[in-house]
């Protein structure tokens, strides 16, 4: 009898091509692939709750697969890990629902994007930084207009394969962690490709006095990529959770 198995992972995306299978590239989902498919002695191919991009990690993953059979889900995990590299951990395996899917039955993403604004040897692996001023308070306003808009065309990469850009954006604003670091916490049911480096290089704009609350409100409806901001680095990424 097929069962369906998730497993719990999380991973510093440094050395990989993102989440998704690359066919010139090392990734994530390819590399557990390559193991699961050794210990479980068949093609085994699993499903991610998200696609991150090059270089963007993650605390809490979610992948399912289905296996013909009974897995000691511990035994399995453990097996996992001595053969995955140190940058790819299995928190843990379970089996689940047939119809749980790791994509599409989330309700819930949260990302975290961290930043710090004076140089700092051991923070610029996983956060970006920044020397010009910022006005906080004026980003977390833009921040609160992202939660009353549903379309976010205007934060989705060029040309990406997707049937509608609309999500519903719960959460977002800047969290001060000390003098000179901060993180940027948004919480969505879904994400488009590249949106929240998108929408962190936007409101970056605004705490710079380069977009005004209103000119801000405008990129949104204009629904234009090219109007938003830059996109921000990958390396201060992390997806941080994900609720069933």
């Amino acid at each position: 009898m097929v069962k369906r198995y998730f497993i719990w992972l999380s991973y510093d995306g440094t050395h990989y091509h993102g989440w998704q299978v690359q066919p010139n590239g090392i990734s994530v989902q390819g590399e557990l692939q390559r193991v699961l498919s050794t210990l479980l002695r068949q093609d085994i191919s699993i499903t991610g709750a998200g696609r991150t991009d090059a270089g963007v990690h993650a605390r809490v993953m979610a992948a399912h697969f289905d296996f013909d059979g009974d897995i000691d889900c511990k035994q399995l995990a453990y097996k996992m890990n001595r053969m995955l590299g140190v940058d790819i951990v299995v928190d843990r395996i379970e089996e689940v629902a047939s119809d749980l899917h790791a994509r599409f039955s989330a309700t819930e993403r949260t990302y975290h994007y961290y930043i710090h604004t004076k140089k700092n040897p051991f923070l610029r692996h996983f956060s970006c930084e920044i020397h010009y001023p910022l006005d906080f308070e004026k980003m977390n306003e833009a921040g609160r207009i992202l939660t009353t808009y549903e379309d976010f065309g205007a934060f989705c990469k060029a040309h990406s394969d997707v049937k509608t850009t609309l999500c519903h954006v719960t959460r977002a604003e800047w969290i001060q962690t000390g003098d000179t670091t901060w993180y940027f916490v948004i919480t969505a049911n879904r994400f488009l490709r590249n949106m929240v480096r998108a929408v962190v290089g936007t409101l970056v704009d605004v705490g710079r006095g380069r977009l005004s609350l209103d000119e801000f409100r405008a990129v949104i409806e204009g629904k234009r990529r090219s109007d938003a901001g830059d996109s921000m680095p990958g390396n201060a990424l992390f997806l941080e959770d994900v609720k069933y």
